[in-house]
């Protein structure tokens, strides 16, 4: 069945237009916390090629919430741990699956499953976006301060998968956001190149007190992601002037919100006081994986109001 409220493939967030975002995060706070049975008889395949807690457990709950059922195919424990392509997997999968999600190292890989499985595919993480994440943490910012307009965002550290999803939701929605990156660790020039950019295009700095000052909403994330662990050494020196420290907080607005999408490594990207801090709201942020995903699913099969 056609969503009616998304579009068929969720792979980047400049596929979804800002009312299709509002209207996702509008019903994903008006159904916090409440069941239903629009999954009823549907199947979601979780196809992961890396570890994952709250991916996996949100996008579960999420299921078992709306009356279907989840069924966790790993690389390890699936064919192509044997040398199966993944464009057979895909075939096969979209044949017993209503919809999957994927969360795996390489975006081709997951548009390569949207292409061949002829099922919904949910881009659940990949090396260049984080579609999921970005809308829980618009979800959390609309939460904490009422509002996702007039309000100025300053992303700081990797210009890594949150970096360039946050590029292209500020795109799409004309939002203030400053990124604050090292000098060689910018965002992906195409995401900086895609149309919804070119019209709202970021502030780029070297200077993360520049890119803080006076900010509503502080956004970092770990300075060594999943497959980076032999450069670990040389991104903490390098990224170390991007800690998000109680100094830095301080240039941002009194009322400023922290994110970080989580695992976070406490000492390193940011510190314990900020994170633990009466400004953080990473908890609530990871809770809204959940919401956010359960309203993405209603919509595909036709729930939302």
């Amino acid at each position: 069945m056609p969503p009616t409220k998304t579009s068929f493939h969720l792979l980047r967030l400049d596929e979804l237009s800002a009312a299709e975002i509002g209207e996702l995060l509008s019903e994903a706070q008006r159904t916090r916390g409440q069941r239903s049975e629009e999954a009823r008889g549907r199947v979601l395949g979780l196809l992961f090629t890396k570890p994952s807690t709250r991916t996996r457990v949100s996008f579960e709950v999420a299921m078992a919430q709306l009356g279907g059922q989840s069924v966790f195919l790993s690389s390890e424990t699936t064919q192509l741990s044997r040398g199966e392509s993944l464009a057979h997997t895909a075939r096969v999968l979209g044949r017993y699956l209503d919809a999957v999600a994927m969360r795996t190292h390489r975006q081709e890989d997951v548009e390569l499953v949207a292409a061949e499985s002829r099922i919904p595919v949910v881009n659940a993480l990949t090396e260049r976006f984080h579609p999921m994440q970005v809308l829980a943490d618009l979800l959390t910012v609309s939460s904490r301060r009422g509002q996702l307009h007039g309000l100025t965002y300053a992303y700081v550290g990797d210009g890594n998968n949150m970096a360039n999803t946050w590029i292209l939701a500020q795109g799409v929605l004309g939002l203030d956001l400053r990124l604050a990156t090292p000098p060689g660790f910018g965002p992906d020039p195409t995401v900086l190149a895609a149309p919804a950019v070119r019209r709202h295009p970021p502030t780029l700095l070297a200077d993360p007190k520049e890119a803080v000052r006076g900010a509503d909403v502080v956004i970092t994330d770990t300075w060594v992601s999943m497959g980076m662990e032999a450069e670990a050494a040389d991104r903490i020196r390098l990224f170390a002037p991007y800690q998000v420290n109680a100094a830095l907080m301080a240039l941002a607005d009194p009322d400023a919100v922290f994110l970080h999408c989580l695992p976070a490594h406490v000492g390193e990207e940011v510190t314990a006081e900020v994170i633990e801090g009466p400004q953080s709201a990473v908890w609530d942020e990871a809770e809204n994986r959940l919401h956010v995903q359960k309203a993405w699913l209603r919509a595909l099969w036709g729930g939302a109001s």
